[in-house]
């Protein structure tokens, strides 16, 4: 069922579904049927809703989309007007997501879908607010590799924040902090940290990594290290002035 309006939380729905997962996609048509395939394979005893958020692609994944949601009763999409880049489609993703539950997985098929199990385990449990995956045997080239590795390393000590692999997409989280994480380009370099700023108790689980079948990636060397680290500074600046408010007690007279 594809649905290009609004879904609206409602509390039997909240019951009913366990977890919305967020998938972001920019010119991703050929990964996109063995991917959808794999997340209800994955989630086949879980209520779940996949929320599709195309940023515009101009490849033909809206187009595979609509036919693949015509054969199934867990897929929504959503269809941004112009290319607006991954945090914008999270954010548009966030905002749709039906279930208590978010999770996230990138659209390239690098993800492993199976991970989101052990992951949504861990919150529902109530180990974490946050279950963030970190790559193990990374299936990137060299150079690919060490541009993270130093992306990495500038951005923990620019924040003041200890993240292993912040460019993971495997995310599993509290939707009420999802909700909440401020929005700028740029965003999702940083969602641990931000979680964290919102108060959420973020663990992070090691995940599979898979070589990409299909297309090539969206981002280089300027968008991982230069702009990466420039948006630094601003989280940085963010958790400086974040407000300390914690309401005590409602004065108000109800009567």
């Amino acid at each position: 069922m594809s649905t290009w309006g609004n879904a609206p939380v409602t509390p039997e729905t909240a019951r009913i579904l366990r977890v919305s997962v967020v998938l972001p996609i920019f010119n991703e048509r050929e990964n996109l049927g063995p991917l959808l395939n794999e997340i209800a394979e994955a989630l086949k005893h879980v209520a779940h809703e996949v929320v599709a958020v195309d940023d515009a692609s101009t490849d033909g994944s809206d187009r595979e989309l609509e036919q693949l949601a015509a054969n199934s009763d867990t897929v929504q999409i959503i269809r941004l007007g112009r290319p607006s880049g991954q945090s914008a489609a999270l954010a548009a993703g966030f905002e749709r997501a039906r279930a208590c539950l978010i999770a996230t997985l990138d659209a390239d098929g690098q993800n492993d879908p199976a991970d989101l199990v052990s992951l949504l385990a861990a919150v529902e449990d109530g180990e974490a607010d946050a279950a963030i995956g970190v790559r193990v045997r990374r299936q990137d080239s060299r150079w690919k590799r060490l541009q993270g590795s130093i992306a990495n390393r500038a951005r923990d000590l620019i924040t003041g924040d200890v993240v292993r692999d912040t460019g993971c997409g495997v995310r599993v989280m509290r939707a009420q902090f999802a909700r909440r994480l401020p929005r700028f380009k740029g965003m999702h370099r940083f969602i641990p940290t931000l979680l964290r700023r919102e108060g959420a108790r973020v663990i992070e689980r090691e995940v599979a990594h898979r070589p990409r079948l299909y297309g090539k990636t969206k981002y280089g060397m300027w968008d991982r290290v230069f702009v990466g680290l420039w948006d630094a500074v601003g989280v940085r600046w963010l958790l400086r002035r974040r407000l300390p408010v914690q309401l005590v007690e409602d004065t108000r007279n109800d009567q």
